[in-house]
């Protein structure tokens, strides 16, 4: 049986958040923000996908896994569209998300400041590498990057001082 395909995109979009990060299966395709737009085109489903970087490795297997949960949902016209403007950003990371990612063991994305005041943004633009990242296990704030890349492109190594956990970043973008 088939859902018809004026269901409403309201519906779509609770589907869409059953449909979990590859990467980080704590945190769904749209509490990450990637999912930017669904609506009808005629009798067709599309749905407007922004990955999170260009280059994501993930992106192919996310495509796949949003078309499996619409299918099984019963849509059957069903067009992705790529979007890559604007750009990904990690202001688009819901707080349900942070949260979660923090309870896994990732430190979410920086919204606030650098040691210096600066915005983690304008931080990583301007080249300072001085961001506070607290740990997500104990919270300190006595933390080191180990490394610019962590399990994943869009991570980095940290290691906490305190507790000597070794953490991902979430890196702003």
């Amino acid at each position: 049986m088939s859902a018809p395909q004026t269901t409403p995109t309201e519906q779509v979009w609770d589907w869409l958040a059953e449909v979990p990060d590859p990467e980080i299966p704590v945190v769904s395709v749209t509490e990450l923000g990637i999912i930017r737009d669904v609506q009808y085109d005629g009798d067709t489903l599309v749905v407007a996908v922004t990955p999170t970087y260009s280059g994501c490795p993930a992106t192919a297997v996310i495509d796949l896994m949003i078309e499996d949960k619409l299918r099984e949902k019963g849509m059957e016209n069903v067009r992705l569209e790529r979007r890559l403007s604007p750009p990904w950003t990690t202001d688009w990371v819901t707080p349900e998300a942070r949260e979660k990612l923090k309870q896994f063991g990732i430190a979410p994305p920086i919204d606030g400041t650098a040691a210096d005041g600066m915005g983690a943004k304008a931080a990583r633009l301007s080249g300072q590498t001085n961001l506070v990242v607290p740990c997500p296990r104990c919270g300190s704030a006595h933390t080191e990057r180990v490394s610019q890349f962590g399990s994943t492109p869009c991570k980095a190594a940290w290691r906490c001082k305190d507790c000597l956990e070794p953490f991902d970043y979430f890196k702003c973008i």
